[in-house]
């Protein structure tokens, strides 16, 4: 199965894949409520708005798999995200992207290797996975923050040609 076929939910219930996606870049991202990066959604929206005309789409992908950092329902989480961040980017339903329940997406995703040539587990929210048209996929720890220069080059690396 292609990463673009793996089957998606919406946060608000909708049935979706990848394909939806298959002519821009995205950015796939587990995010928290809860976290001492979560002031990271502000980059990401930044992000979107800045390059969603030229091809790319942030998808946000609610996770409480690390010290239960997103408590709340679909509900809380959307309007945490539009009123604190102003999100406008497409979030999903809550996702588990480590162990025995893992996602499949996230079990695609976890056998990119970072900069450093590791790949496995998400090591905490904000994990980053930049993937372009191509299903080439460009992975970021959590630390690195969404407007470092090393994520803005594998996005305009990843965009569709004009």
């Amino acid at each position: 199965m292609s990463l673009r076929d793996i089957p998606l939910t919406t946060i608000d219930g909708e049935e979706t894949t990848l394909a939806a996606y298959a002519d821009r870049a995205v950015i796939v991202v587990n995010v928290a409520s809860k976290c001492g990066l979560t002031p990271q959604y502000e980059k990401l929206e930044r992000l979107q708005r800045e390059y969603g005309e030229r091809g790319l789409t942030v998808l946000g992908f609610p996770c409480n798999q690390f010290l239960g950092q997103e408590p709340g329902s679909a509900e809380q989480i959307q309007e945490f995200c539009s009123t604190t961040y102003g999100v406008t980017f497409p979030m999903f339903e809550k996702t588990k992207v480590n162990g025995r329940h893992q996602h499949p997406l996230y079990a695609e995703l976890t056998q990119v290797r970072d900069a450093d040539g590791k790949a496995g587990k998400v090591k905490w929210n904000f994990e980053k996975f930049v993937i372009a048209p191509d299903d080439t996929v460009t992975r970021f720890r959590p630390a690195t923050e969404p407007d470092a220069p090393e994520v803005i080059a594998a996005v305009e690396a990843a965009l569709p040609a004009a």
